[in-house]
């Protein structure tokens, strides 16, 4: 599997972080830029790079793209066919026994397990001012190690992409 990275100036830094965090776990890794920081990038340029060449094989590369919200970064992505990218923002704190609209709150590391078993996700956005160097540790962990469910309903609906 390979995996490529790409950023703005907001995820730069948490980038090359990434970067390091998954070669020293013996990953192969794609860096699609920015490979310099330049605060007034824009990171279409660097993310099509990134989703393109994981188009070519969406079921066996993945892709972390970052940026200050993450969502901008995600819609760029999700343009190229066969990219699923979900969007990460940080575990929120529990809310103990608050239900919001009759449901207990859950973390967002079980959205990253649901995006993953559920729909398929190959790229993981992050929002790079919103979480810290562990928590993106964490959720790359989780988004790797978890796999598709290939159960009938959710094949397919992602086959309806």
């Amino acid at each position: 599997m390979i995996i490529y990275l790409a950023s703005d100036h907001a995820g730069f830094e948490l980038k090359a972080k990434i970067k390091k965090y998954l070669e020293e776990g013996s990953y192969e890794v794609k860096d699609c830029g920015p490979l310099l920081f330049d605060k007034d990038d824009d990171y279409p340029d660097f993310i099509r790079l990134a989703a393109e060449e994981i188009a070519k094989d969406p079921e066996n590369s993945r892709g972390f793209i970052m940026g200050g919200g993450g969502q901008g970064e995600a819609m760029v992505a999700n343009r190229q066919r066969g990219v699923r990218a979900a969007v990460f923002y940080g575990p929120r704190e529990p809310l103990g026994d608050i239900d919001i609209l009759g449901k207990k709150s859950r973390d967002s590391y079980e959205q990253i397990r649901l995006a993953r078993e559920h729909n398929d996700a190959n790229v993981l956005s992050f929002a790079a001012r919103f979480l810290t160097d562990s928590e993106a540790f964490t959720a790359i962990k989780i988004f790797l190690e978890t796999p598709f469910s290939s159960e009938l309903r959710h094949k397919r609906r992602v086959d309806k992409f």
